[in-house]
């Protein structure tokens, strides 16, 4: 069976050790520093192109730096909680103390993206500002955080797909290697972390930018929002069925993992907590009109 070896790239950038503790720099953290940053610097190269907009743009550079402070806070709370409620409540109900040790893992884009949504509108409530006009602003800017997380999920070699037998198919080590029921040799499995960076990440951001810069989407708020929830959530529901599911939700009577079903039939969590992004981006993109 043809496949692809796991390339050896450790998920630790590097290693020092200062007075005895031990502190470790890991691409998934410069992931989201890199996407942060990367996101604040474009929208301030957006609002300060006025000939995007319909009168003057929604904010300036010094509310878009204070305005990251607050999407950082909500991408890391909503993300750790998301993961609490949406993918193992017993667990944490059980073991209060786990919540807080992030080191472990544990994130979930829908409750980052929850949590952004209301620090948002917090900010935007305190400042005055457009929300729509804002919310097209940090959709447009979304994706390279997006694509940048997903390569360092696949350089950490987790969240990776189901059994393949494609020539594509990554031989990917750990646990990963062990959980392929029927397989014997070489477990190959789809690298569904590559899958959504391309979708969710480079596929629809570029989209994003090209609609804002080049076809006046900007002009029409709620437009850009619209297209990148309806995308991101359309994206995922898709590569869903080739990603393999959290343990949580693997019994004998659902092999496929799926957190609601009717005799075999259903949806992952991932695809029903998708569902509800690409109503409301429909919504959005159905009621945008030029400002």
């Amino acid at each position: 069976m043809a496949y692809i070896p796991f390339p050896q790239i450790s998920p630790e950038i590097f290693v020092i050790q200062v007075f005895g503790i031990t502190f470790a720099l890991r691409w998934y953290a410069v992931a989201y520093i890199v996407g942060l940053i990367g996101g604040w610097r474009l929208a301030v190269a957006t609002v300060q192109r006025p000939a995007l907009w319909t009168g003057t743009p929604p904010m300036t550079p010094d509310q878009l730096e204070r305005l990251l402070t607050w999407v950082i806070v909500g991408v890391i709370l909503g993300g750790r909680l998301g993961f609490v409620l949406f993918y193992q409540p017993g667990f944490y109900l059980a073991n209060p103390a786990s919540i807080l040790k992030v080191w472990e893992g544990g994130m979930s884009f829908h409750g980052g993206f929850l949590g952004v949504v209301v620090a948002g509108l917090i900010f935007c409530r305190r400042e005055g500002i457009a929300m729509l006009k804002a919310a097209d602003i940090m959709a447009m800017v979304a994706p390279l955080g997006l694509f940048l997380g997903r390569i360092a999920n696949f350089i950490n070699a987790e969240l990776w797909g189901r059994p393949t037998t494609l020539p594509w198919g990554v031989a990917f080590p750990g646990d990963a290697a062990q959980t392929c029921p029927g397989v014997v040799g070489i477990c190959a499995r789809h690298p569904s972390q590559l899958y959504e960076a391309a979708l969710e990440g480079l596929l629809l951001g570029v989209a994003l930018v090209w609609l804002a810069y080049r076809r006046g989407w900007l002009k029409r708020p709620g437009s850009i929002a619209g297209l990148f929830f309806a995308g991101y959530g359309a994206a995922r529901f898709v590569v869903e069925f080739f990603r393999q599911p959290d343990p949580q939700f693997i019994s004998d009577g659902n092999p496929l993992g799926l957190a609601w079903h009717i005799a075999g039939w259903g949806l992952t969590m991932g695809q029903i907590l998708s569902l509800p992004m690409i109503v409301v981006g429909l919504w959005f993109l159905l009621r945008a009109r030029p400002a």
